[in-house]
């Protein structure tokens, strides 16, 4: 039994006798809700626009002109009339990624922390030079989040690439 189990869980599948069904959909919840390390759900940093069309999880939204970046939404979770949920650059692919309410990076962090929980999370949080903090993502040193504040909670929260070319 032992050596069926640990070849099932090394396919990536749980599939235990009498696991409770609630323990997959747990799991497939949270990726959708975690912004992070790599990107939200099947949308991943770095995935061309062909890519990232393929997953069936994204939507057009601002076509970008020559040489920009491309608006997108997550069709789950749509930004509204005048945001945009990621956009995709045309060098870099999906270049940055913005948390939705309910969304949080998997250390706990969302819309509506606090800049004490974001260093709590993150004691190597710094400043940009615009005054917002920023952090590199841990597990992934080619992305970074940035937080948004206004009094005192986060109201924008955003994991990028680093080379990310859509926004200042």
């Amino acid at each position: 039994m032992m050596k069926v189990l640990v070849a099932v869980l090394a396919g990536g599948a749980l599939l235990t006798a009498g696991a409770p069904a609630f323990a997959q959909s747990a799991s497939a919840q949270s990726a959708k809700t975690t912004l992070g390390p790599y990107g939200y759900g099947k949308v991943r940093l770095g995935m061309s626009e062909k890519q990232a069309k393929a997953t069936g999880a994204v939507v057009l939204k601002k076509a970008g002109e020559a040489g920009s970046c491309a608006g997108w939404d997550l069709k789950a979770l749509p930004s509204g009339k005048d945001n945009v949920g990621l956009y995709i650059s045309k060098k870099r692919g999906v270049a940055l990624i913005f948390a939705a309410k309910g969304v949080k990076t998997p250390e706990g962090i969302g819309l509506g922390s606090t800049m004490t929980q974001i260093k709590k999370a993150y004691p190597g949080v710094k400043t940009a030079a615009s005054g917002y903090p920023y952090v590199g993502v841990p597990g992934n040193s080619k992305a970074y989040y940035s937080f948004l504040l206004s009094k005192g909670k986060v109201y924008e929260l955003a994991l990028g690439l680093n080379t990310q070319d859509c926004v200042n």
